[in-house]
């Protein structure tokens, strides 16, 4: 029988993300792919994917993900937050993820500064994203006021 997975510091990975973004667990995710289906990145960048990323985490995968491309994509828009069933923040995940990845020496230092032009833009394309999706009519369980106030949902 071959080994499909083996990896000792799972579960201290994935507590460690969870301590440091301020919740108990990180494991309340059920993959229902919320986070993924609102994404505006994943309308550009069509591996970013939120619920693959947490997934990764729960499994333990601290070099994959700390050594993956993906975690420096999230815009920090928190419209994963807003449609999420079990509320978590996907957008803190990254950020604590992207610090995690400097301080353990998966990326440069310097990267950051030369990734804040890119950033700005990803931010103002996300929000783009978002503002199109509303305008066609896409709705949820939002609690940002001014998403209330301009989305209808179906049984209103």
């Amino acid at each position: 029988m071959s080994t499909i997975f083996n990896n000792k510091d799972g579960g201290e990975f994935r507590e460690l993300v969870a301590q440091k973004i301020g919740l108990e667990e990180i494991t309340p995710c059920f993959s229902c792919g919320s986070c993924t289906g609102v994404c505006p990145v994943r309308e550009v960048v069509e591996d970013f994917d939120p619920r693959r990323i947490i997934h990764m985490i729960i499994m333990g995968m601290k070099t994959e993900v700390l050594s993956s491309d993906l975690i420096w994509f999230c815009c920090l828009c928190n419209s994963c937050y807003f449609v999420c069933p079990q509320g978590i923040r996907f957008s803190r995940i990254s950020e604590e993820l992207q610090k995690m990845a400097v301080d353990e020496g998966y990326a440069d230092p310097d990267f950051l500064s030369r990734l804040a032009p890119v950033k700005d833009y990803l931010q103002d394309l996300c929000r783009r994203t978002l503002f199109q999706k509303v305008r066609n009519g896409f709705c949820g369980p939002h609690t940002m006021p001014c998403w209330q106030k301009n989305t209808k949902r179906g049984d209103t």
